[in-house]
């Protein structure tokens, strides 16, 4: 399916109830201390399902390697999983990071879910690798991560000719082929699929935006780690934009971390996925730590210094409160979806957060 046959409804989101725009969610697959993997994508299971049932306009993974704590290094084997146990709701990257990986085994990755889950699956790109230096070395088979980020825009295009199997005559790929794909629609006898993945952009700064901007594809923000950068690279996309064949307008949306709870104990999951990122963030990655164990932390002046500053760009609190908080972030930036991110250590209290805040807004309730 070439681009220009995307339609816009695969990428754009309808506002349900009174979400001020359509809500999404960002999952990480996050293993907490005492849990394992296996628990994690069990919540994942039903977070998927929670996010179909209560009306949630989609739901990505996001690629990340060598962290104890997030089990989503493979994204495209989640999605599979996820596509089984869910019957409508849109499956995504959020993202695979384009330089780990050759195009042509995305093309390949992304064009069998797509047979799986036909006109349900995204394909969010992004440029960073997702992890540590040594370990995007060990991914990319090389020592030159510079070299990834920079030919970016040329890894780019060459996926997207996989997806459309229209590389010109006399390209050396040009009988190279991405199956499932196009090409078997051309086999005799062959019958393609009307659906191919629409590709978005991520980013966390100005690059992803501009370049999403002047291909004129939908375009993803890293608030939730990001959120001094969100309003320029916003307006960077929205003014570098041309219309496509893909869209005829811009179209944002914004990861963001969001978790309700019905009392104050939220205060502490918060506190202990700030802690988690601590030790990330000082090259200790490790399982999320139960909020028993943040509460009884030393912690030193800089490292609260550094959760006070995470923590700000966490809209956390009573439903309500979160409510009134992303609503808020929605009149600033003007994004035209929210996805959702909720860290904590339990499974039980992320899933417990997105059915308060879908009370909360008044979505679909089959109950």
């Amino acid at each position: 399916m070439a681009a220009d046959e995307i339609r816009a409804d695969e990428i754009r989101g309808e506002a349900r109830g009174t979400a001020p725009t359509p809500l999404a969610v960002l999952d990480l697959v996050t293993v907490g201390s005492g849990r394992t993997a296996t628990d994690a994508l069990r919540t994942s299971v039903a977070l998927a399902r929670l996010a179909e049932a209560r009306g949630f306009h989609r739901y990505w993974v996001a690629e990340h390697h060598s962290m104890p704590g997030v089990a989503s290094s493979s994204p495209a084997v989640i999605l599979a999983h996820l596509a089984a146990h869910t019957d409508r709701i849109r499956l995504g990257s959020g993202g695979v990071m384009l330089p780990n990986h050759a195009p042509l085994v995305i093309a390949e990755q992304f064009g069998t879910l797509e047979a799986m889950a036909p006109g349900r699956i995204d394909l969010g790109l992004g440029r960073a690798p997702g992890t540590d230096g040594a370990t995007a070395a060990a991914l990319r088979r090389t020592d030159r991560l510079d070299e990834g980020a920079d030919e970016f825009p040329q890894q780019l295009a060459e996926l997207t000719r996989f997806l459309d199997d229209d590389f010109p005559d006399g390209h050396p790929y040009r009988r190279v082929h991405a199956v499932p794909g196009p090409v078997q629609s051309t086999s005799p006898g062959g019958v393609q699929s009307p659906h191919r993945p629409p590709v978005w952009l991520l980013g966390s700064s100005g690059f992803s935006a501009r370049l999403a901007g002047l291909l004129g594809l939908p375009f993803a923000f890293a608030h939730h780690f990001s959120a001094q950068n969100t309003l320029p690279a916003l307006d960077l996309y929205r003014e570098s934009f041309r219309p496509s064949a893909v869209l005829d307008e811009p179209y944002a949306l914004i990861g963001v971390s969001a978790l309700a709870a019905d009392d104050d104990k939220e205060a502490r999951q918060v506190l202990a996925a700030a802690l988690g990122m601590l030790r990330l963030r000082t090259g200790r990655p490790g399982l999320i730590p139960t909020p028993e164990e943040a509460e009884a932390y030393p912690w030193s002046p800089m490292e609260r210094d550094f959760v006070a500053s995470w923590t700000a760009n966490v809209i956390h609190g009573t439903p309500d409160e979160v409510r009134s908080g992303l609503d808020d972030l929605h009149k600033r930036t003007g994004a035209d979806e929210l996805m959702l991110t909720a860290n904590a250590h339990s499974g039980d209290v992320r899933l417990r957060s997105y059915e308060l805040l879908a009370d909360a807004y008044g979505l679909p309730d089959p109950a």
